[in-house]
């Protein structure tokens, strides 16, 4: 039996309808944003900075033109007119910026525990990257491994001024990595081991660097 295209319109509509309160039930739960979750930026006026973006173990993240923001415990709309603010000096007049939750940061199974050896450890990569986000890689890893693995990095990327962030003994230092040096062998750090909880942070390009 054929449907007739009125009750498919009506059907469609109400798909719609469904699909909308489902997408936006969780802002008005009013979720609060957590290290590792995906932020998705997006600014009206210049596409150049659109961008997804991971939340740092800290809570914080990073973008252009508005520098370091915090994030962590935030609501969505919160962390929107804030860099929408930070922004507006950088516009002729105050920017249209969107963020939307791309991806939820992944939660450890209530109970698992966690298994003796571990078959990969996590990795942070944030700041101007390809791929955003937290990687779980092999022990074993080296630098220049987990550069390919995140896919490269962005036009804006100041690849001459890396930064490592790890925590050793409670204490977090940060190494300082040239990757256009290590690309043509003249630097070193490329071969280094990626350890469980390293942040690595590319900031963005100063002008004419």
């Amino acid at each position: 039996m054929l449907m007739r295209p009125a009750f498919m319109l009506s059907l469609f509509a109400a798909l719609l309808v469904s699909l909308f309160t489902a997408t936006a039930s969780l802002a008005e739960e009013g979720y609060r944003i957590r290290p590792g979750d995906i932020l998705r930026i997006e600014v009206l006026e210049d596409a150049g900075l659109n961008r997804s973006v991971l939340v740092a173990p800290d809570g914080r993240l990073s973008m252009p033109l508005a520098g370091t923001v915090q994030a962590g415990g935030l609501t969505v709309d919160q962390v929107q007119a804030d860099m929408a603010k930070r922004m507006a000096g950088s516009f002729a007049a105050p920017p249209n910026v969107y963020i939307s939750l791309e991806r939820l940061a992944e939660r450890a199974p209530a109970g698992s525990g966690g298994a003796a050896t571990a078959a990969t450890i996590d990795v942070y990569v944030m700041g101007e990257v390809a791929r955003p986000g937290k990687l779980a890689v092999k022990p074993g890893t080296s630098v220049l491994q987990l550069f390919a693995e995140m896919g490269g990095f962005s036009k804006f990327a100041a690849t001459k001024r890396i930064q490592l962030r790890r925590s050793e003994n409670g204490v977090e230092k940060v190494y300082l990595l040239n990757y256009r040096a290590i690309e043509a062998g003249t630097g070193t750090g490329g071969s280094t081991t990626v350890r469980d909880g390293d942040v690595f942070v590319v900031p963005q390009r100063k002008p004419f660097e």
